[in-house]
């Protein structure tokens, strides 16, 4: 058994590579995105915020798999054609900025108004106020759902393969499928778990570094 495995590393390791590029790329990139979002989303231009409303509702209400599908298969017909990595980038990163768009939406409308006025007295720029004053506590606020949403993105990771891409899971499918083996899926899901434990422990610390705020 434990030779069997041993045989089943190299690809594992290579799929898990591939989950962890997207992971990181999307995490990176979507969080700033969705502050943004959310201040798009709060603003007092109407336009703009009925844009943004509909932006997340379409992200929101649609399956990201068929993101991917659209974005990959549908834009070639309108002469936009993107290789598979960057396809399935756009498709994670607008759609979890829509989902963190909403988190800290909910966040900055919870910061008592008091905050604003008394940065206005000490004479702050709404730029600074918000950078310096109210973003901080925001994050401390939103922390736990972006720790929820960063869970479910490494399981969404698993979705790549809808364009050819060989992220972990295939690599256990395929392996499974030749071998006629359950062991390769058994090996992936410790893989899951594992990234799964590593990342709740980070935001566990995140969140106890963020506890000076109450």
């Amino acid at each position: 058994m434990l030779a069997y495995i041993y045989t089943l590393l190299p690809s594992i390791f290579d799929g898990l590579l591939m989950t962890l590029k997207v992971f990181f790329v999307t995490l990176i990139l979507s969080i700033p995105l969705g502050v943004l979002v959310s201040i798009f989303r709060l603003s007092k231009i109407k336009v703009l915020a009925k844009i943004t409303e509909l932006y997340i509702w379409v992200m929101r209400g649609s399956p990201l798999m068929l993101q991917i599908v659209f974005i990959f298969f549908g834009l070639p017909i309108v002469g936009i054609t993107l290789d598979r990595f960057t396809t399935v980038i756009i498709a994670f990163i607008l759609n979890y900025a829509a989902y963190f768009g909403e988190i800290f939406r909910g966040g900055i409308e919870s910061i008592d108004k008091g905050q604003y006025e008394a940065a206005k007295v000490l004479g702050l720029s709404p730029y600074r106020t918000f950078i310096r004053i109210i973003l901080p506590q925001v994050f401390k606020i939103v922390l736990p759902s972006i720790g929820n949403e960063v869970i479910t993105l490494v399981k969404d990771t698993s979705l790549v393969y809808i364009v050819g891409l060989g992220e972990l899971l295939r690599a256990g499918k395929i392996a499974s499928n030749r071998d006629a083996s359950l062991v390769p899926l058994a090996l992936v899901a410790v893989v899951y778990l594992l990234l799964t434990a590593i990342f709740t422990m980070v935001f566990n610390k995140v969140e106890k570094r963020f506890s000076y705020y109450e």
